[in-house]
C-alpha cells in the first residue's frame, strides 16, 4: 500500500508510504492518494486530516527511476489523469489538511505541501519547486501558489528553483509554524488534534464557505496551467 489512511477519533492521517524511496511519486501512489482524500472527504466522522510521509520525510517528488523504466509501466498511460484526480481530491477536501513537512518536499511533493491548509515545517526541512532548473514548468505548484500566495512568493519559489528552508518558509507565509526537526510530527499531531476538538462540522462549513466565496473554478485553473506548461498557450497581445 503506497498511501495509508489511519483513522483516529475525529481525525485521520493520510500517509505517503514509500519510505524506501523517500515517498517518491508513482502512478500507483497518485491513484491511492486520490482515493485516500476521497475516503476522508466522504467520512463525516473525520474533521481534520494530518498529511505526512512515512520514514521521517515528506516527499522527494517524482520517482524518476520508475518513470524512466523500460518497458514503460502500464500506469504511465493514465498518469496525467491520475495526478489531476489526486490534486482535485485534495482541493475538494472540505476538511482542513495539516501537512507535516519533514526533511523535504520537492517538486511534485512541494505541490502537495503547498496545497495543504496548514504546514508544520522543521527548521532544516526545505521545500523546492525546482522544475525551472530542469527546463520544465510546474503547473500544479503554480496553481496552488496562485490560489494561496502572492506573485512575489510564487516568484521566490518557482522562478529561482532554490531550496527554501523552514525559517524562510515561515517568513514567506508558506508554512504555519517552524519547529525543531524532531518535533515536526508530534507538533503536527498536536495541532491536528486541537482542530479536531472543535464542534463537529464547523471547520468543514468554514472551508466550504471560503471556497464558495472565492468562486474558484479549479478545473479551469488546472487547464490553463497545464496548457501553458505544454507550450500550447499563446502570449497575450502586445499593447499598442
Amino acid at each position: 500500500m503506497d498511501v495509508k489512511v489511519v483513522k483516529h477519533e475525529a481525525w485521520a492521517e493520510v500517509v505517503l508510504n514509500r519510505p524506501e524511496v523517500k515517498n517518491a511519486i508513482t502512478g500507483p501512489l497518485g491513484l491511492e492518494l486520490a482515493q485516500a482524500f476521497e475516503i476522508v472527504q466522504n467520512d463525516d466522522d473525520i474533521q481534520v486530516v494530518l498529511f505526512r510521509g512515512a520514514g521521517g520525510a515528506f516527499c522527494s517528488g517524482l520517482d524518476l527511476k520508475a518513470f524512466g523504466a523500460e518497458p514503460s509501466p502500464a500506469w504511465m498511460k493514465t498518469w496525467k489523469e491520475t495526478w489531476r484526480r489526486a490534486h482535485r481530491a485534495i482541493f475538494d477536501c472540505s476538511k482542513p489538511i495539516v501537512c507535516a513537512l519533514e526533511r523535504f518536499a520537492i517538486n511534485g511533493g512541494a505541490a502537495l505541501a503547498i496545497a495543504s491548509d496548514f504546514c508544520i515545517s522543521g527548521e532544516e526541512a526545505f521545500l523546492s519547486v525546482g522544475e525551472v532548473k530542469l527546463g520544465m514548468a510546474a503547473p500544479y505548484n503554480l496553481v496552488w501558489l496562485q490560489l494561496k500566495h502572492s506573485e512575489s512568493v510564487t516568484a521566490r519559489l518557482a522562478l529561482l528553483g532554490e531550496r527554501v528552508h523552514g525559517p524562510q518558509l515561515l517568513e514567506l507565509g508558506v508554512v504555519t509554524e517552524c519547529v525543531a526537526d524532531e518535533a515536526v510530527e508530534p507538533r503536527a499531531r498536536e495541532f491536528t488534534e486541537q482542530l479536531a476538538a472543535y464542534p463537529p462540522g464547523a471547520l468543514s462549513r468554514i472551508k466550504r464557505t471560503s471556497r464558495a466565496l472565492a468562486n474558484i473554478d479549479i478545473e479551469a485553473q488546472f487547464d490553463v496551467a497545464i496548457r501553458y506548461a505544454q507550450g500550447g498557450a499563446k502570449p497575450p497581445p502586445k499593447r499598442s
